[in-house]
């Protein structure tokens, strides 16, 4: 998991873990490019809750191993068959007007409902995300 700055779109950095003091946990995290900072406090249940799955919190602390990627990348699971690059859906293209009521949701859902949105046409065989096929998708997934 990662914290974005929302102001400059960027990873923010572990900062300091204080506590636990009177079962509190709070974790502080700042963004490299803007300075803005913002803390995470848990209460006594999610800090118990933290600490039964064993989760250490401040990230890495020791250095990555050599080819650690290419290592853990290799050990998940496969498809058996891939497509063949002819047959794999490209993204649907949009028309102007799809986008425009895009634009229309808002900003923080915007991503999430595109990708529904495209996810459906592609599942319909669409290579065009018109405002017919918006709407088809807003029906299916929000009856």
């Amino acid at each position: 998991m990662k914290f974005l700055c929302v102001r400059c779109d960027e990873p923010m950095a572990f900062e300091k873990a204080e506590g636990p003091e009177e079962g509190s946990l709070a974790v502080t995290f700042a963004c490299a490019r803007c300075g803005a900072r913002f803390a995470l406090l848990t209460n006594p249940w999610e800090t118990q809750l933290v600490r039964t799955l064993g989760v250490r919190i401040g990230g890495r602390r020791v250095p990555p191993e050599p080819m650690e990627l290419v290592r853990g990348t290799l050990v998940q699971q496969r498809d058996p068959e891939p497509a063949p690059a002819d047959v794999r859906a490209a993204a649907p293209v949009w028309t102007a007007e799809a986008s425009q009521r895009l634009e229309r949701v808002p900003e923080f859902v915007r991503p999430m409902a595109r990708q529904a949105i495209e996810r459906y046409a592609t599942e319909q065989g669409y290579r065009e995300i018109t405002v017919r096929v918006v709407d088809e998708a807003r029906a299916r997934y929000m009856p």
